[in-house]
């Protein structure tokens, strides 16, 4: 940002390039003032305080901190030069951007030894969230506050556009538990421009999300510590660095984080994955100098969740590049200098149509010297006194004016543009100059848009954008939001044609709830059952919301783009411009969030989608067409926890080779914070519903099963492909055509009953008579159990808690028998029910130990939870059975149409033993199969890990072989070796024996009833 801030970068980049064999000089260069006088901007609360570094300024900056936030939940405060001292933490509220303006960057300074900073993690800044389900207390208050008894709301999964700029943050000595900054954000949220000089403290950063850009960490035990982000999304690092910690520059895990343009030096750890745990870590153009042990630790090995992956990083004296913590093989450098051209390690598959196994590609040459630090990947914003107020030039930005004329005078006339903010109306396309340079300080505060049925973007006709670009345009754009309106069909937000040196950054394509919008109207609401619910639009109505071709290309950086009235999010035809993708977030389409259609030459690193409830049952993440030498990093393809309809495939592939997918994450799952009558707590869920596939190559006609993935490579358009090895057994498909079907289990005779939930029936399978309905009340079953007198056990969801019925299949249909819970019985000789597959992860819940410094593993917290009692159980009539009472936490208002979410309602299906009897589950959290002693209270004890493979379902036929459902059905002999497969026409989602002597493995998948004889 500006000429300061490049002369920083450039006194960084001769101090490292001095020093690039590790010699000595000094490590950090202090920055420059990006905003070296106030922008003018009306809205913004400037901070009143001392700022001479000795009064306590705590007040004055929470009190600002507080008063920028508006009646929209969005807010900009203004730091000025100066030093402010604070004793306790302060928290920026949920949308709050906080800017240090002044020739000098303004430092908030911890001085040593301030009371409360010496024991566990004490946080000077605190990020906070809203309450995001309206449920009114704190469920996990931010454990790291200072004083300890204040209840702050961490960021969340609904936290979007907080940000600081501008700001050093100093820790004096004595204070041995400090950490800077909480940032564990969603969406469109930064860090920038900022120096963390930490000397004996803990971290800089502990807990982070969406990106943190141009910050440099000095000192301290770390720089970042960090666990998975608020909404499992990926973490993305830019044009930083770090220097002198003492243990490891960064520590994390499942955050999957992303570098690009960074530096570590002169420290023992480049990157820590800690102990139990796996990352999708992707660096490009990483640095490590002086790094004495090991530049990465890789942990958890042969893990699909496990996906380590660098490309074109460089090291000097640093003798080893990775060390692996459980097997301690280590991969060595050549040579005092040398280059990591490409490294992998985890899953990789060979190629379509193929499962996968555990691989280390690790191409390493010796340099004979480092070469100079690359620029940086963000480019500067122009210098401040380059820019121009276009209120100064006539354009009014009350969101009733029409803007369009005086806006497009405006670029017409000048190059760079200020917008302060407000919303701008326009009502027909502006057009770019080739070095237009448009830049306001919060997108969802400074908008452009058009009002809904805008005449000249009514009915049939060519795109209209709101703003277009001219071919090879070197053209920025940063801090703006853009919103087409509702009813709008020939709107686009963004028609960029500009060229590789472009940049679009920290801009938002409005939609989704919390919108603000000019005429006041909301755009989501959860009881409407969808992220973006619209009573006046159509979905699926206007063009793509940012569509780039004729050549267009650039970079895009913290991009988010959620708006369902257009047919993508982000859309990029007919160029071969290289393209550089960093963590965009493209979200709520009903038909497809990206889409690539005769392209060449881009990367996408941490690209996101998010398919919801209403809008998203059909969209497709990823669809590419005609198009190749595209590289996808640190890719994740997620479909909301609500999700009721099955869906096909992730990415489809049409017409396209020479693609590079690295990392790649297809899930449906995530954590969620909430109170209720019995207390507050986090439920951690998983949906029935993630996309089957993570890849279909539509011209090929082959699939990509696995969902968890480090590396595949889509070759040449004419390569053949090998087939897969022959299936262990042959499938039949016995029935098809329904919705989505789970829940089985088997009577004595063998006879199969299923559910079909979407529709409420609850099917009935043999041999003799095929395929019947033996009931279908609006009773909403969930999971089947079949006791000792054959009558039916019904888990179901209806009810605030949900409950537990019985009826005989034979008997009349207005025969049910209501079963309500009673205290678990201590030592019951009934067959215990217990979920076949489970999610555990410590999501929003801080995961280390303050005392040990130790993070609790997955294996630990799922150990901790199936060995907890439950204090109740449903018992079966005929006292046979006992299905344990997990407890049902409910999403958002408690009434009879939220949704409800418990262990036994989220399985595929239930598995049952006596206590004392061992029995065989699934992890999908950590995608491992366990055996363990079923015990008291519907425990589960002396877990065995028995399988790197796990999520969907497990059974055992009578010679002990155990059958893993994971993309395919993967066989074991009792000693867990693999020696077989059985291959499905579709995903396998439950499994289990039945059939005349047990002998028929029946196979569930969402449409379609098979078996095999294996």
């Amino acid at each position: 940002m500006g000429e300061n801030a490049m002369m920083a970068r450039s006194m960084m980049a001769a101090l490292l390039a001095a020093t690039a064999l590790g010699g000595g000089g000094p490590a950090w260069a202090a920055g420059e003032s990006v905003f070296p006088v106030a922008p003018d901007e009306p809205r913004a609360v400037t901070v009143k305080a001392r700022g001479d570094g000795r009064s306590d300024d705590s007040e004055a900056l929470q009190q600002a901190f507080n008063e920028a936030r508006d009646a929209t939940g969005h807010g900009i405060v203004f730091l000025p030069a100066g030093t402010y001292r604070i004793t306790r933490t302060l928290t920026v509220p949920a949308g709050v951007r906080v800017y240090g303006v002044g020739q000098k960057r303004p430092v908030i300074l911890l001085a040593p030894n301030t009371p409360g900073f010496q024991q566990g993690v004490s946080t000077m800044i605190v990020f906070a969230g809203g309450d995001q389900y309206n449920v009114g207390q704190v469920p996990v208050p931010v454990p790291t506050v200072v004083p300890r008894d204040k209840v702050v709301r961490d960021a969340n999964s609904g936290t979007f556009y907080s940000s600081m700029s501008n700001v050093d943050i100093e820790i004096g000595a004595g204070n041995p538990a400090a950490a800077g900054v909480r940032f564990r954000m969603a969406q469109h949220a930064f860090l920038s421009h900022m120096d963390f000089r930490l000397g004996s403290a803990f971290a800089g950063v502990y807990q982070s999300g969406n990106v943190i850009e141009n910050v440099h960490f000095h000192g301290g035990r770390y720089g970042i510590v960090t666990e998975k982000t608020s909404p499992a999304w990926q973490f993305t690092l830019l044009d930083s660095s770090f220097d002198g910690q003492r243990d490891a520059a960064i520590r994390e895990h499942e955050v999957d984080l992303t570098l690009v343009n960074v530096s570590i030096r002169d420290t023992p750890v480049g990157i820590e994955i800690d102990r139990g745990y796996g990352d999708s870590l992707w660096g490009k153009d990483v640095r490590f100098e002086n790094v004495s042990k090991a530049a990465v630790i890789i942990s958890n090995e042969n893990n699909v969740f496990t996906q380590v992956g660098f490309e074109n990083a460089l090291a000097s004296n640093s003798p080893v590049f990775a060390r692996f913590r459980d097997s301690g093989k280590t991969i060595s450098g050549k040579g005092r200098a040398y280059k990591v051209s490409s490294f992998s390690y985890g899953l990789a598959i060979p190629d379509l149509g193929h499962t996968g196994s555990y691989a280390t590609e690790a191409k390493i040459e010796a340099l004979p010297a480092m070469p100079a630090p690359r620029t940086p990947a963000i480019r500067d914003l122009p210098a401040m006194a380059q820019w121009v107020n276009v209120k100064s030039l006539g354009v009014v930005g009350d969101g009733k004016t029409d803007d369009t004329a005086a806006i497009q005078k405006a670029i017409d006339g000048q190059r760079i543009l200020y917008f302060p903010a407000g919303f701008y109306k326009v009502t027909d396309r502006l057009t770019l100059r080739p070095d237009t340079v448009l830049i306001g300080l919060h997108p969802a505060l400074t908008q452009l848009y058009i009002p809904d049925g805008n005449p000249n973007h009514a009915g049939l006709g060519a795109v209209l954008p709101i703003l277009e670009t001219p071919r090879g345009g070197d053209n920025i754009l940063s801090g703006l939001g853009l919103f087409t309106g509702r009813i709008n069909p020939r709107a686009a937000a963004l028609l960029w044609r500009s060229g590789e040196t472009s940049l679009v950054e920290d801009v938002k394509i409005m939609g989704g709830g919390g919108t603000p919008t000019s005429d006041g109207k909301p755009l989501g609401s959860l009881s409407a059952r969808s992220g973006d619910p619209v009573s006046d639009g159509r979905w699926d109505a206007q063009y793509p919301s940012i569509w780039v071709t004729d050549g267009g290309g650039g970079t895009f950086a913290d991009v988010w783009s959620p708006n369902t009235f257009a047919q993508a999010g982000f859309y990029i035809t007919d160029t071969s411009t290289p393209g550089h993708v960093y963590e965009m977030s493209v979200e709520h389409h009903a038909r497809n969030e990206f889409v690539l259609d005769n392209v060449q030459n881009w990367e996408f690193l941490a690209p996101q989608t998010e398919q919801e409830v209403g809008d998203g049952p059909n969209a497709v993440s990823l669809e590419i067409r005609n198009s190749r030498n595209l590289l996808f990093a640190n890719y994740h393809g997620y479909r909301v926890t609500r999700s009721y309809a099955p869906a096909e495939s992730a990415v489809k592939l049409i017409n396209s080779s020479d693609i590079r997918f690295r990392n790649v994450h297809i899930n449906a799952e995530s954590g969620y914070a909430t109170c209720d009558d019995e207390g507050c707590g986090t439920f951690l869920r998983a949906s029935k519903y993630p996309f089957d596939n993570a890849i279909e190559d539509v011209t090929r006609k082959l699939f990509v099963r696995e969902r968890e993935f480090a590396s595949l490579d889509i070759g040449a358009a004419d390569r053949r492909i090998a087939p897969p090895p022959a299936s262990s057994a042959r499938v039949s498909k016995l029935e098809d055509g329904f919705w989505s079907i789970s829940g089985a289990a088997v009577d004595a005779a063998g006879a199969l009953y299923f559910i079909d939930r979407r529709f409420q029936r609850i099917h009935r399978w043999t041999e003799g008579k095929g395929l019947e309905i033996v009931r279908d009340h609006a009773l909403d079953p969930v999971n089947l159990a079949v006791d000792a007198s054959g009558h039916l056990l019904v888990l179901s969801s209806l009810g605030p808690k949900g409950g537990v019925y019985s009826f005989d299949p034979a008997a009349p249909q207005d025969k049910i028998t209501l079963i309500p819970p009673t205290p678990a019985r201590g030592a019951a000789a009934a067959t215990t029910l217990l979920p076949v597959n489970w999610w555990n992860n410590g999501e929003f819940r801080d995961q280390l130990d303050h005392k040990t410094y130790e993070f609790t593993t997955l294996a630990e917290m799922f150990a901790r939870d199936v060995g907890t009692p439950k204090a109740q159980e449903y018992v079966s009539p005929d006292g046979s059975l006992s299905l344990p009472a997990f407890r049902v936490w409910q999403q958002g208002p408690i009434d009879h149409v939220g949704w409800r979410w418990s262990d036994g309602l989220n399985a595929n299906g239930l598995v049952g033993a006596k206590p004392g009897e061992r029995l065989f589950v699934t992890n999908g959290s950590e995608n491992v199969t366990y055996s363990g002693k079923v015990g008291p209270g519907g425990t589960l004890t002396d877990l065995k890990r028995f399988a790197n493979r796990g999520g969907e379902s497990v059974a055992v036929d009578g010679q002990g072989r155990v059958y893993v459902a994971n993309g395919q059905v993967f066989v074991y002999d009792p000693n867990g070796k693999e020696v077989g497969r059985i291959d499905v026409p579709e995903r396998p989602l439950q499994i289990l024996f039945g059939g005349a002597g047990g002998r028929t493995l029946f196979i569930l998948t969402h449409h379609a009833l098979y078996s095999a004889r294996p």
